[in-house]
């Protein structure tokens, strides 16, 4: 059985990942560069890079194919822009780029470190009206809260 850490490590051998810095240089360099942002609507709304769009990882297989429901014609379209996947921490987006890439996306690179590396490199984030968050209060955003029963027992055996 394979542990979550290990499916991310698996894909990112054919995924290419790049820092926040980068991603500010691409945005400068690109003007045709997509973000897709692959966390929750609510997530999103939240706080977001601007100009990202928001595409679900439950949904982003479909939403990449004409002929569903969730299909997003700009993001089918692309699969010969340069795109930077985005999410919390780097885990979703390198999952998400790694099934871009298997559905013949031929550009696509994954955030590491998330919108909190961003953050933590004191990059914007806006809400969903558009307004500057405040980055020290993205910072308990990012926060991970774990409940106690979400945290592994002690006598927990795999």
């Amino acid at each position: 059985m394979k542990r979550f850490l290990q499916l991310i490590r698996e894909c990112l051998t054919d995924v290419r990942e790049l820092m926040p810095w980068d991603l500010e240089e691409r945005i400068d360099a690109n003007p045709d560069l997509l973000i897709l942002d692959v966390r929750e609507p609510d997530e999103f709304a939240a706080m977001h890079i601007q100009g990202s769009i928001n595409v679900p990882r439950g949904v982003l297989e479909s939403a990449c194919e004409w002929d569903y429901e969730e299909t997003l014609p700009e993001l089918v379209r692309a699969r010969q822009r340069e795109i930077v996947v985005v999410c919390r921490s780097g885990y979703r987006s390198a999952l998400a780029a790694h099934s871009m890439q298997v559905l013949g996306y031929k550009n696509v690179t994954s955030l590491q470190t998330g919108l909190r590396g961003w953050k933590d490199y004191d990059q914007p984030l806006i809400d969903q009206q558009g307004a500057d968050v405040d980055l020290d209060l993205a910072d308990d955003y990012f926060t991970a809260k774990l409940r106690e029963d979400q945290q592994r027992p002690a006598d927990w055996q795999d």
